[in-house]
């Protein structure tokens, strides 16, 4: 099997005016065609995919009306993009094929919190914050953390992770169940609430990552854990790259059980000095977490302040405060922007790779002077504790050069991250923008996961042109 067969195997999509009837009278003012509205729906949250309209949103409160709209549309073969928040980074909600947005945001509600279990389940529209709001008083969280306000169901799909993966891993380890709408609009489950089960095949892991290509998230039910008794942050800079990248080497290799490492390069602290008003030495600089009691929280701080001061850190500091701490996070969180900041009216494209943690200095300096070299403006910020890093590139998009340009340097980052055993994502994931990248990374293992998005969507209505086709 060859390349050239991953093109779409049902390229004559019946049109929407054939559904829209029908779903008019489902949903009433609910199935909304105004323009606006539908481009709203057309993209994520950056510039560089072009904003591709669906015909029409519709916007769903519950699984069997999901589950009806999508019978509806597999009745005359009419796409289907799922959509939650709109902050996907590599076009993923991009209606390609036009057809129909279904809109989960209003599915905003915990459905079941079970303390005891260490568990909860909720509806596809929920956002991480919501969760964490409503579970303030029972003193426990999610700790799932991508940086954007993302729904809980579209963190599945795209398999998110974020700032908190090196210690409560991905959304992948923290899903334990979800109902699911499959492409001819049937309702399944993929498993109970039981931490483990050997019943079968693991139809949850299947839809984690999927992208909404095999079928639709409406419910799931995540893992829970204890806000920690105490939570101590720190950050310290590098004179390198280099060092700043063996220091975090050093410390997962040590069994530092830190909750957060986060790496910024000195031209994203730059930014973010001027975006979040800080006063940070620009340099190479690590964000840190640590999660325990009082004395396990002092005792990790003075294990990395050592680690640090080795690759020759001098200017450690420690935050115990909720409003210090705070400030520092909203700043790391605020990276994106910040770097927007330092190119006003250009284009901009977060892109990241993965690599595994041995092989992340060299990764990450590579990459650096790729940027240089290159003459991109490009800053990075890492998730070093699970070898995970963005560049932010910014780019003027009315120029031929500087998009030649800017696509060479992905194809290099790519190609490097491969290179080091790696993926070209760690938690973007394809959609769009990184099809093109999957032979490379997956070889002949392509083809079997196009063999599964053929038998369960023969259809191929549903979010068509993700993963497979750039």
């Amino acid at each position: 099997m060859t390349e050239n067969r991953l093109t779409p195997y049902n390229s004559t999509y019946g049109k929407s005016e054939l559904v829209i009837p029908e779903l008019q009278l489902l949903l009433g003012d609910k199935l909304v065609l105004s323009q606006a509205v539908r481009d709203q729906h057309g993209g994520g949250e950056v510039t560089y995919h072009t904003n591709m309209a669906p015909d029409a949103v519709a916007f769903a409160n519950s699984t069997d009306q999901v589950s009806e709209i999508v019978k509806i549309c597999a009745k005359h073969a009419v796409p289907i993009v799922p959509f939650g928040a709109g902050s996907s980074l590599e076009g993923q909600v991009s209606a390609v094929a036009g057809g129909i947005c279904i809109d989960l945001s209003e599915m905003n509600h915990v459905i079941q919190l079970n303390t005891d279990d260490l568990d909860v389940t909720v509806g596809a529209g929920l956002t991480r914050q919501e969760l964490n709001v409503y579970l303030r008083e029972s003193g426990l969280f999610f700790p799932i953390d991508p940086g954007a306000e993302a729904t809980l169901a579209g963190m599945a799909a795209t398999r998110a992770s974020g700032t908190n993966a090196v210690r409560y891993g991905t959304m992948r380890d923290n899903v334990i169940n979800m109902t699911v709408v499959m492409p001819d609009g049937e309702v399944i489950k993929t498993g109970g609430r039981a931490k483990k089960s050997s019943a079968g095949y693991d139809l949850a892991r299947l839809m984690i990552g999927s992208e909404g290509t095999l079928g639709i998230i409406t419910e799931l039910t995540v893992k829970l854990y204890g806000i920690p008794e105490k939570i101590l942050s720190a950050v310290c800079s590098f004179e390198s790259i280099q060092k700043a990248c063996e220091a975090v080497i050093l410390t997962i290799q040590s069994g530092v059980p830190v909750a957060r490492i986060e790496l910024l390069d000195e031209v994203q602290v730059s930014a973010c000095n001027n975006y979040s008003k800080l006063d940070l030495k620009v340099e190479p600089t690590l964000f840190l977490e640590f999660h325990g009691s009082e004395n396990h929280c002092v005792e990790q701080v003075e294990f990395f302040k050592d680690i640090a001061a080795e690759f020759g850190s001098d200017n450690f500091k420690a935050a115990a405060k909720t409003e210090d701490r705070n400030l520092l996070w909203k700043a790391r969180h605020d990276a994106y922007w910040a770097g927007c900041d330092l190119a006003p009216g250009m284009a901009h494209l977060s892109t990241d790779v993965c690599v595994p943690i041995s092989n992340f200095a060299d990764c990450v300096s590579e990459t650096k002077q790729d940027i240089i070299d290159s003459g991109l403006i490009g800053p990075i910020v890492g998730h070093a504790g699970d070898g995970n890093f963005h560049v932010l590139v910014s780019f003027d998009e009315s120029s031929d050069e500087d998009n030649e340009k800017v696509k060479r340097f992905l194809d290099r980052l790519a190609a490097r991250a491969l290179k080091y055993e790696g993926t070209c994502t760690g938690e973007h994931g394809i959609g769009l923008g990184k099809a093109k990248y999957m032979f490379a990374e997956h070889g002949a293992g392509v083809n079997y996961m196009f063999a599964l998005k053929k038998a369960l969507d023969p259809q191929n209505i549903m979010n068509p042109g993700k993963i497979f086709y750039g």
